[in-house]
Parts: structure tokens; sequence; C-alpha cells
């Protein structure tokens, strides 16, 4: 808005003061800097730890698969016994850091698909999510071992060979010669498979978006001229265009 005297055009709104939209003018007096809320589909403290409880207890019974599965892919030692002792009948054979090499390949691809799972199912689930699974992981390698060992050949050898009889050939026990390292496969790569599936298609986090609340405005709204009696529209002293 501006008044006319035929050659000057002024502005009502003195220079100095900055306009209404201006984004680096200060806050009202009483004004409070409010952050907004977060997205109202974020789990709670209780409730991922349900998540987290569930998801350790499903990827710890998974555990007895891998260890059905190892019992049948892993390949099987040969033993042969005479008189005094019990042999290897194939001392240069592989088939015993195979056992080792079939439990850790089958234990990478249950962390795969058990963390796939996770994250399909429980996408904006936080840290205690994660720490289930890793701890349902965990779990479930030592099902597996133990499962393997209890339905895999006796470990009771020297019975076998006499069962056996000298000279036949029996299948030694099913064993674990790097337990840790077995142990550990599945729980590092749910891990890492999850990590990099949030990486990638993970939620992102939505910075808050702070603004001012200055609270109910009593009164009306005062106009730029309306402390002086003037009208906006009418010239300065009174005096009209000329």
């Amino acid at each position: 808005m501006a008044w006319h005297d035929g050659t000057v055009t002024a502005p009502l709104t003195p220079p100095h003061q900055p306009g209404p939209h201006d984004p680096w003018q200060a806050p009202p007096s009483g004004s409070h800097l409010v952050p907004s809320s977060g997205a109202p589909d974020d789990p709670d403290t209780a409730t991922e730890l349900r998540q987290a409880a569930v998801v350790a207890v499903l990827v710890a019974v998974s555990g007895i698969a891998l260890g059905l599965l190892w019992l049948w892919l892993a390949p099987r030692v040969p033993l042969v016994s005479d008189d005094t002792a019990v042999f290897l009948k194939n001392s240069e054979g592989e088939e015993a850091i195979g056992a080792d090499g079939t439990f850790v390949l089958l234990a990478i691809g249950f962390g795969v698909l058990s963390a796939a799972l996770v994250f399909w199912r429980l996408r904006r689930g936080g840290v205690l999510v994660v720490v289930g699974l890793a701890l349902g992981a965990l779990l479930a390698s030592l099902i597996a071992w133990r499962v393997g060992i209890w339905l895999g050949p006796s470990s009771d050898v020297v019975g076998r060979a006499r069962e056996a009889g000298q000279g036949v050939t029996f299948d030694a026990p099913l064993e674990l010669h790097t337990v840790w390292v077995a142990v550990l496969a599945w729980p590092f790569a749910a891990m890492g498979i999850h990590l990099l599936l949030t990486a990638a298609f993970g939620p992102r986090d939505v910075e808050p978006d702070w603004s001012y609340y200055q609270g109910p405005v009593q009164g009306p709204l005062a106009g730029p001229g309306s402390g002086s009696g003037a009208s906006p529209s009418s010239p300065a002293g009174g005096a009209g265009p000329g």
C-alpha cells in the first residue's frame, strides 16, 4: 500500500521493519520452539521388546532345521578297526573338514534368510530387534550343533567297532572341529545382511519440523497505521493528492 502526491510514492511500512514473511526475523516475544511429533507408526520400547523376544524365539527354533540339514548333507568319515585300534579308512580324505564347511555354509544361508525375513516384517524395528536377531541366531547355531550330534552316529566308537567287526567300515561321529567359528557364522551373517538391507531400503529419519507457538491472539490484529488515527489510504497531514 502506498500514497501518491503526484510525484512521490512512499511505502507505508518503514524500511527498517522486516516483512511478515521474512525468514530471518526474530521470533515474537512469548513464543516457544515446539518440535513436531515423530512418525505415528514408530514402535515404543515395550512393543520393541516383545518384537525382539518373538524374533529371538523363532530364529532359535529354526536351528532344528539347520541341524537336520547338516546331518543329511555333511559328508561321512569312514572308519575301520582291527584287533587293536580304530583307523581312518582314507587317511588323506577331506571328509573330516567337510562337516565344518557344510555347517558354515548352511549357517550363512540361514543367516541371510532370517535377516531378510526380520527386515521384511519389522522394517521399523530398532536396536532391540537386531539384538533379538543376533541372540536367536547364536542359540539356533548351538541347537543345530547339538541336534546333529544327538541324531548322528554314536560317539561310542569302540562299541560300534566291536559291533561292526574287524575290517568292516562304519561312520565316525558327526562333530565340529572349529566350534565357535561355525557357531558364529549365523549371527554374523544375519547382522551383516540386516545392516545392508537397512542401509539400502530402510526408512530414513525425518528431521523435526520446529515451529513457534505463540498461543491464542488476544484482541483484533493491529494494522500498520492503527495507532495514528489516520487511514492508510489517506495522505499525510489530511491533504489529498494535488
